[in-house]
């Protein structure tokens, strides 16, 4: 292709920001405008300069690239310092994990004293405990470029639906119609639907949330974000069986039963202004920067409006 790029890289790219898309002429489908390809080709480097940026590392590359030795460099992964950005299961079904080769060596730049010596009584308590964030961290990475990728409230929400099993989403979500207009909206898995069933299995595994702390972040995400798909148009509905809600003070307001009673299955409608909140990326460890929050712990500002959603009369339809 124009870019000289292996379908893989280019596919990564695309997800990174470093190649800018456009809206092709079918829904779904993007393309490379011809400025966006004279801009990369005339890059300094290029193309070699763009296969370094998309680069991926296994675990031996990887402690290869910044002189510490496998073990090391697992474990470092395994407490959150390293985030991975793909992975694939090898002939014995096992979870091979690929880091891009740009951030490793940006960490080993940063933290050198971590590649070798004995690690922090903290991070040794730790791994003691079975402590494993390369799982969650993809999962949040591939969050937000799945809420890059999406068209509007609906697809933003879908993205978030997509990390809860079906338990989980039909607690947040109890309307089946929204239900079923998120999980015609899901995100196409990472290794499509080609493989064995037993790969599948263990694929989706690693697509859902498994974490308590991750779980009840994504269900507040979801939470909020259904307010604002709400807000901007119903989830389709077969004909003849829409939801209407009569607005107070509306003829149809009328007491069923007692001064100031509604309607059977009246509903106080809520509507939140589109843009009123944005929406955070899921915790996750990432070096030496971020840390993890004691269990049941999120940020204030989220938890708080979870709270006043769950406080408020639902809403349906």
């Amino acid at each position: 292709m124009a870019l000289e790029l292996k379908r893989g890289e280019f596919d990564l790219a695309v997800q990174l920001g470093h190649i800018r898309t456009t809206q092709g002429k079918s829904p779904g489908r993007t393309r490379v405008s011809q400025q966006e390809i004279e801009r990369l080709r005339g890059t300094d480097g290029f193309p070699d300069a763009l296969r370094e940026r998309v680069r991926t590392v296994g675990t031996a590359e990887a402690a290869q690239l910044i002189a510490t030795t496998p073990a090391r460099f697992t474990r470092l992964a395994r407490t959150g310092h390293f985030t991975p950005i793909r992975f694939y299961l090898n002939r014995y079904r096992a979870v091979v994990w690929l880091y891009l080769a740009s951030e490793i060596q940006d960490f080993a730049t940063r933290n050198p004293d971590l590649l070798d010596g004995r690690l922090p009584a903290g991070l040794r308590a730790r791994l003691d405990d079975g402590e494993d964030w390369r799982a969650r961290n993809w999962r949040g990475r591939r969050l937000g470029i799945l809420l890059r990728q999406a068209e509007g409230p609906w697809g933003r929400t879908a993205a978030i639906a997509s990390l809860l099993d079906p338990v989980q989403l039909a607690e947040v979500v109890d309307d089946p119609y929204e239900r079923a207009h998120l999980e015609r909206l899901r995100p196409e898995p990472p290794h499509g639907r080609t493989e064995s069933l037993a790969v599948r299995e263990i694929t989706d595994r690693l697509l859902l949330a498994d974490d308590p702390d991750e779980i009840l972040w994504h269900r507040m995400s979801l939470a909020l974000s259904l307010d604002e798909a709400r807000a901007s148009g119903q989830a389709p509905r077969p004909d003849g069986d829409r939801v209407r809600l009569p607005r107070p003070g509306s003829p149809g307001d009328a007491p069923a039963t007692g001064a100031g009673a509604r309607p059977a299955g009246w509903t106080e409608p809520r509507a939140r202004p589109s843009g009123e909140w944005s929406l955070p990326a899921p915790p996750r460890r990432d070096g030496a920067v971020r840390h993890r929050a004691p269990s049941g712990q999120v940020t204030r500002g989220l938890l708080a409006r979870w709270r006043l959603r769950r406080a408020s009369p639902s809403r349906t339809g």
